[in-house]
């Protein structure tokens, strides 16, 4: 009898045992989206680079030989010195000079800071600034969702960088001279997300539109849950794989309408200069000779930008549903 009882015992002790969730690391590692990312070698490298890039960004004051913000480490002496590999070239200068005698290398991973703060920053603007407007056109509607995918339609009749310069001219004509580097840094965050909301809140509004009618809602709204709460913690959870695509996609858009405001004039100083504003001075040397102020920092940005393209198009496939 003893012996029949401890078996029975022992089996209903494992039986309460407490399970235990896997974590979110486990998860994400089993996700069919991490097994496509593995299978995927072109992805793999554009992460890897644009993962690059950003370790570059923030660890530039270990890896710069000067500060080429500080005008006290530059000298006019070391001026348009051609790279190291060259027969005229001197160290530590591996990519040469400019015509300020700042090191071009040093500049690129400074100027790396500058292009993807403003570019994650006006992303995040932008994605925040379009999320929200969607998800009160969707779920709200009626007079609501006319005005604002109005507003959404009339902004897109106007290209980004029209907006943008736009928005940078209203503010240098209000501030004039007062605009220091970082005014100047907040005023490209602020146009190019208010360039750029457009795209978030017609994607979140369609997504809302579609979840809205399905039975959880319908279970929260029973329960008296208040809108904004369903809003953003039922509802919201469901678009965020084509805002992150968005999010990915926009973010190269970003840095290149900073690079082309910079370029243009309207953008970072030269005293803080952004890869924008690099690939603009080099251009004014680019028939004397000197070559290699204008054509490492642009191969820096093309290949950046490349890198996020290239990741924002696998994601894209990634997530569709359809190529499953």
């Amino acid at each position: 009898m003893s012996d029949a009882v401890v078996p029975h015992k022992a089996e209903s002790s494992a039986s309460r045992a407490p399970v235990t969730s896997p974590s979110w690391l486990a998860r994400t590692v089993e996700s069919d989206l991490f097994y496509a990312f593995r299978r995927s070698r072109l992805a793999m490298a554009a992460a890897a680079l644009t993962l690059l890039f950003f370790l570059l960004a923030i660890f530039a004051p270990l890896i710069a030989v000067q500060n080429p913000f500080d005008p006290a480490q530059l000298q006019l002496m070391n001026s348009r010195i051609p790279p190291l590999w060259t027969a005229d070239g001197q160290a530590p200068f591996l990519l040469g000079t400019d015509e300020q005698g700042r090191d071009v290398l040093s500049a690129i991973l400074y100027g790396l800071r500058i292009s993807l703060t403003v570019g994650v920053l006006g992303v995040v603007l932008s994605g925040a600034l379009g999320i929200v407007l969607g998800l009160i056109a969707g779920y709200v509607g009626g007079a609501v969702d006319s005005l604002i995918m109005r507003m959404a339609d009339v902004q897109l009749t106007f290209p980004a960088i029209l907006i943008a310069l736009l928005i940078n001219g209203v503010a240098k004509s209000l501030f004039g001279n007062r605009l220091d580097a970082v005014s100047m840094l907040a005023v490209l965050v602020l146009a190019i997300g208010l360039s750029f909301w457009v795209q978030y809140a017609r994607t979140v509004r369609g997504s809302v539109l579609v979840e809205k009618n399905k039975d959880y809602v319908a279970a929260a709204q029973l329960i008296g849950l208040p809108a904004p709460v369903i809003m953003l913690r039922h509802v919201l959870p469901n678009t965020t794989g084509p805002v992150l695509v968005i999010a990915t996609i926009n973010l190269a858009l970003a840095i290149i309408t900073e690079a082309t405001l910079s370029f243009l004039g309207s953008g970072m100083p030269d005293t803080m200069p952004s890869l924008g504003t690099l690939i603009r001075i080099g251009n004014n040397y680019l028939f004397s000779g000197e070559w290699w102020i204008v054509a490492f920092p642009g191969l820096a940005l093309a290949a950046l930008i490349l890198a996020i393209n290239l990741l924002g198009d696998w994601l894209r496939d990634a997530l569709n549903p359809k190529l499953r």
